[in-house]
This record gives C-alpha cells, sequence and structure tokens, in this order.
C-alpha cells in the first residue's frame, strides 16, 4: 500500500474539498484525482461521490477511513519502535480545548515537555468543550482537555486535572426577574427567569437535571456553544447562566457576574486530559501521557 495514497485520501475525506485537500497536501487536484481513482481501483468500489457542488464519502468510503487512519496510525508506530531509542521523539500532535482550558492548563502541560521534546509540534484547536470527546473519538485530534462524563467511552483513556464546581451566575445589576433568596428558591420563583445555557455537554445535562428535580422548566433565554459566551450574555444582564467555576475565574469579565448560592449544589466539573488508547502506543503520545500528572480525586 501506497501511504501517500492513504494520507491524499484522509485528507480529501475530512475536507471534502478537491482544492483544500490539494493545498493541505501540496499537490495539484488532478493528483488528488488520480490517486483517489488508484485506491478506488484497487478496492473495486466507490469512496468518494462527487458532482458539480458536492462531494461526499460512501458508505464504503466511511469504512475506509478509519481503516486509513489505523494505518497510518500503526504505521507511525511501528517506525518509532524500530528507530534508535536514543533518536529525538518529532512529529505532530494536535490538541483540542476550550479557550479557558487553552490559558488554565496547556502552559503547565507543556511547558517542561517541550524542553525534553523539542522536535515536536503541537496544534491547538479551540472549541465548545461539549465536542471535545467526539472530535478524539473521530480522530480529528489526538487529544483533548474535557469535563470527564458521567460515564467515558471505553475506547478513551482520561487522567483528571482539576476539579471545578458549577454555578449559576447572574448580573451584577439586580434584576426584577432574579429570586430574592437562590439558597432557598421555589420553582415558581424560577419559571420566570432568562436562562442562558450550554448547547449540549455536561454542564448542560447537570442544570438540565436540577430544573427537573424542582420540578420546573427553565425559560431558555439563549442556548451558547462555550462556557465564555455565557459569561459575556450574562454580564450584559441577558440572564442568568451555569458555568464551571474555573471559566469565572479565568474571565476578563467575572466582575460583571455574581454567582448565585442556590440549593442543591450543582455537581463538580471533573477536568482532564483524554486519548485514544490505541493512540498511546505512538511513542510521542505516549511520552506526553505519560509526562502529565493525574490528580488524584
Amino acid at each position: 500500500m501506497d501511504f501517500r495514497l492513504l494520507k491524499h485520501f484522509i485528507t480529501l475525506s475530512d475536507t471534502l474539498h478537491f482544492g483544500r485537500a490539494s493545498e493541505l497536501c501540496h499537490t495539484s487536484p488532478s493528483t488528488l484525482s488520480r490517486s483517489l481513482q488508484q485506491l478506488e481501483n484497487e478496492l473495486a468500489t466507490t469512496l468518494i461521490e462527487r458532482d458539480n457542488r458536492h462531494v461526499s464519502l460512501t458508505p464504503q468510503g466511511v469504512h475506509f477511513q478509519r481503516y486509513a487512519r489505523d494505518t497510518l496510525d500503526q504505521w507511525e508506530s511501528i517506525k518509532r519502535m524500530l528507530a534508535n531509542e536514543t533518536a529525538q521523539l518529532t512529529g505532530e500532535i494536535s490538541i483540542y480545548c476550550s479557550v479557558t482550558a487553552s490559558y488554565s492548563f496547556l502552559y503547565e502541560l507543556l511547558s517542561d515537555f517541550r524542553l525534553q521534546h523539542p522536535g515536536i509540534e503541537f496544534k491547538l484547536h479551540t472549541g465548545d468543550p461539549a465536542n471535545a470527546m467526539n472530535r478524539v473519538l473521530s480522530g480529528d485530534d489526538d487529544m483533548a482537555i474535557t469535563p470527564r462524563p458521567r460515564t467515558p467511552p471505553p475506547a478513551l483513556a482520561f487522567k483528571s486535572l482539576t476539579r471545578s464546581p458549577l454555578v449559576f451566575i447572574a448580573p451584577t445589576n439586580a434584576a426584577h426577574w432574579l429570586p430574592p433568596t437562590p439558597e432557598s428558591s421555589t420553582a415558581q420563583q424560577w419559571e420566570g427567569v432568562p436562562m442562558i445555557l450550554s448547547e449540549a455537554g455536561l454542564s448542560r445535562e447537570y442544570a438540565d437535571t436540577w430544573f427537573k428535580a424542582l420540578g420546573v422548566t427553565p425559560r431558555i433565554y439563549a442556548q451558547v456553544a462555550g462556557h465564555e459566551a455565557i459569561v459575556s450574555m450574562v454580564g450584559l444582564g441577558f440572564g442568568v447562566g451555569v458555568v464551571p467555576k474555573i471559566v469565572l475565574d479565568n474571565s476578563p469579565l467575572a466582575e460583571r457576574v455574581t454567582v448565585l448560592h442556590v440549593k442543591p449544589e450543582l455537581p463538580y466539573y471533573d477536568v482532564g486530559l483524554c486519548v485514544l488508547n490505541r493512540r498511546l502506543k505512538r511513542p510521542m503520545i505516549q511520552a506526553l501521557w505519560e509526562a502529565v500528572s493525574e490528580r488524584r480525586l
């Protein structure tokens, strides 16, 4: 198997755009098309369907995408295994995390490791923590800093880094819809409160469970991707939000909101580093994983 063909296919299947894929592969669209045709001829099947407007993976293409990723991972692993043990580790590790995690954890995680392994490059992707595990499971990123779910997928290894409580936050300026005594508020007091919640993820699950236990359907003012934006919207006075306290502590808008000490309290966030178990076979991934000290909870 020509590994160049696999790399071309993976890039094309990720972008679903011949122009962008050819730029990333530093080749021409015609060369990329020939690589795809060669693969499809060898496999006697269609991997990618395209017309003048759309490019999409066939069901066979989805299966082959998994095979191609696994094969390249194993190829990289065997190359490292057979290399001289004293050789410097080189390559690229991609990490996905929220904006808050990027400056709360990354420096501590990578500062010493970068000195020990200067040949390893890092690619950072930031976004909603609700997407973190799926990015790792799909192979889009090698590792992610993410809240530990209630039931972690068996394919993932997870190391705890810190714990952070989830808190209700409200604007500092008093609003008529705020519960007067959050620590002993009633369902009726919360019915008219405009809520700003995450679109998905663990914080949304915990917030939904909290309101369900109270016996009220929350009035959703906005559903937001990413906790940092929730702090901004609450600071502007649009409603009450639910965020991990670590996000609030690192927000430049922390002084514009106040924490509501509700009862019962929301559960803690267990934030950690996750990686696919099979990717731990890659020496540079294993080296970083072993360099991370797990916080015992």
